[in-house]
Protein backbone atom coordinates (compact mmCIF):
# COMPACT_ATOMS: atom_id res chain seq x y z
CA UNK A 1 0.00 0.00 0.00
CA UNK A 2 1.32 3.13 -0.61
CA UNK A 3 1.80 5.98 1.67
CA UNK A 4 -1.07 9.26 1.60
CA UNK A 5 0.20 11.68 3.42
CA UNK A 6 -2.46 14.04 2.08
CA UNK A 7 -5.15 12.14 3.76
CA UNK A 8 -3.64 12.10 7.46
CA UNK A 9 -2.82 15.64 6.81
CA UNK A 10 -6.57 16.49 6.35
CA UNK A 11 -7.45 14.07 9.40
CA UNK A 12 -5.25 15.73 12.06
CA UNK A 13 -7.25 19.45 11.60
CA UNK A 14 -9.78 17.41 12.48
CA UNK A 15 -9.16 15.77 14.80
CA UNK A 16 -7.49 18.97 16.38
CA UNK A 17 -10.71 21.19 16.25
CA UNK A 18 -12.77 18.19 17.86
CA UNK A 19 -10.37 17.93 20.67
CA UNK A 20 -10.45 21.63 21.15
CA UNK A 21 -13.82 21.69 20.68
CA UNK A 22 -13.65 19.04 23.93
CA UNK A 23 -11.50 21.27 25.48
CA UNK A 24 -13.41 24.72 25.62
CA UNK A 25 -16.46 22.75 25.83
CA UNK A 26 -15.11 21.16 29.59
CA UNK A 27 -13.47 24.54 30.24
CA UNK A 28 -16.70 26.59 30.10
CA UNK A 29 -18.35 27.36 33.17
CA UNK A 30 -21.13 25.18 34.65
CA UNK A 31 -24.40 26.03 33.88
CA UNK A 32 -26.09 27.88 36.74
CA UNK A 33 -28.75 25.97 38.29
CA UNK A 34 -32.07 27.29 37.71
CA UNK A 35 -33.74 29.43 40.61
CA UNK A 36 -35.19 26.80 43.46
CA UNK A 37 -38.67 28.02 43.56
CA UNK A 38 -39.30 30.09 46.76
CA UNK A 39 -39.49 28.22 49.86
CA UNK A 40 -42.98 28.24 51.04
CA UNK A 41 -43.39 29.95 54.60
CA UNK A 42 -44.03 28.00 57.38
CA UNK A 43 -47.08 26.78 58.58
CA UNK A 44 -47.69 28.27 61.96
CA UNK A 45 -50.58 28.46 64.65
CA UNK A 46 -50.81 32.19 63.68
CA UNK A 47 -51.23 30.85 60.08
CA UNK A 48 -53.51 28.69 60.21
CA UNK A 49 -55.78 31.30 62.43
CA UNK A 50 -55.26 33.87 60.16
CA UNK A 51 -56.69 31.74 57.04
CA UNK A 52 -59.80 30.44 59.21
CA UNK A 53 -60.59 34.31 59.92
CA UNK A 54 -59.90 34.85 56.06
CA UNK A 55 -62.10 32.01 55.02
CA UNK A 56 -64.75 32.93 57.91
CA UNK A 57 -64.99 36.71 56.25
CA UNK A 58 -65.45 35.05 52.83
CA UNK A 59 -67.76 33.03 54.26
CA UNK A 60 -66.26 30.06 53.95
CA UNK A 61 -67.39 28.35 57.03
CA UNK A 62 -65.59 24.52 56.22
CA UNK A 63 -62.67 25.91 55.29
CA UNK A 64 -62.48 27.96 58.69
CA UNK A 65 -63.54 25.53 60.71
CA UNK A 66 -60.52 23.10 59.16
CA UNK A 67 -58.06 25.87 59.76
CA UNK A 68 -58.83 26.32 63.21
CA UNK A 69 -59.19 22.60 63.71
CA UNK A 70 -55.92 22.25 62.35
CA UNK A 71 -54.66 24.91 64.77
CA UNK A 72 -55.91 22.72 67.82
CA UNK A 73 -53.78 19.78 65.76
CA UNK A 74 -50.35 21.82 65.46
CA UNK A 75 -50.43 23.42 69.60
CA UNK A 76 -52.90 21.90 71.09
CA UNK A 77 -51.96 23.73 74.45
CA UNK A 78 -52.86 26.82 72.82
CA UNK A 79 -56.31 27.93 74.12
CA UNK A 80 -56.65 31.03 71.82
CA UNK A 81 -57.41 28.02 68.97
CA UNK A 82 -60.08 26.56 70.97
CA UNK A 83 -62.01 29.76 71.33
CA UNK A 84 -61.15 30.91 67.76
CA UNK A 85 -62.93 27.37 66.58
CA UNK A 86 -65.80 28.00 68.92
CA UNK A 87 -65.98 31.19 67.48
CA UNK A 88 -66.86 30.16 64.01
CA UNK A 89 -69.22 27.68 65.69
CA UNK A 90 -70.70 30.62 67.04
CA UNK A 91 -70.94 32.74 64.02
CA UNK A 92 -72.04 29.46 61.71
CA UNK A 93 -75.49 29.81 65.00
CA UNK A 94 -74.03 25.99 66.19
CA UNK A 95 -73.91 27.56 70.19
CA UNK A 96 -73.38 23.86 71.66
CA UNK A 97 -70.74 23.43 69.54
CA UNK A 98 -68.88 26.76 70.28
CA UNK A 99 -69.73 25.83 74.09
CA UNK A 100 -67.20 23.19 74.25
CA UNK A 101 -64.60 24.65 72.55
CA UNK A 102 -64.78 27.72 75.04
CA UNK A 103 -65.23 25.36 77.83
CA UNK A 104 -61.55 23.16 76.91
CA UNK A 105 -59.91 26.53 76.47
CA UNK A 106 -61.20 27.54 79.85
CA UNK A 107 -60.37 23.92 80.95
CA UNK A 108 -56.11 24.73 79.38
CA UNK A 109 -56.68 28.28 80.82
CA UNK A 110 -59.66 29.10 83.70
CA UNK A 111 -58.93 32.59 83.23
CA UNK A 112 -59.04 32.92 79.16
CA UNK A 113 -60.59 36.22 78.50
CA UNK A 114 -61.92 35.46 74.63
CA UNK A 115 -63.81 32.13 76.07
CA UNK A 116 -65.36 34.00 79.25
CA UNK A 117 -66.21 36.65 77.10
CA UNK A 118 -67.59 34.33 74.37
CA UNK A 119 -69.41 32.25 76.73
CA UNK A 120 -70.82 35.39 78.51
CA UNK A 121 -72.30 36.21 74.45
CA UNK A 122 -73.49 32.70 74.87
CA UNK A 123 -75.12 32.69 78.17
CA UNK A 124 -77.00 36.09 77.49
CA UNK A 125 -78.44 35.34 74.10
CA UNK A 126 -79.43 31.82 75.67
CA UNK A 127 -81.04 34.24 78.70
CA UNK A 128 -82.63 36.39 75.98
CA UNK A 129 -84.31 33.56 73.71
CA UNK A 130 -85.80 31.49 77.21
CA UNK A 131 -87.81 34.76 78.04
CA UNK A 132 -89.25 35.25 74.58
CA UNK A 133 -90.07 31.80 74.44
CA UNK A 134 -91.68 32.22 77.72
CA UNK A 135 -94.02 35.03 76.55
Amino acid sequence: MPYDPPMISRAIPVLATLLLAANIASAAPAKMPAKAPAAEPPVTVESLLSQAQAATSRGDIELALRMAQSAIVADPARPGSYVALGNIYAQAGQADYARNFYDAALGIDPAEPGALKALSVLDHARASSSVNAAR
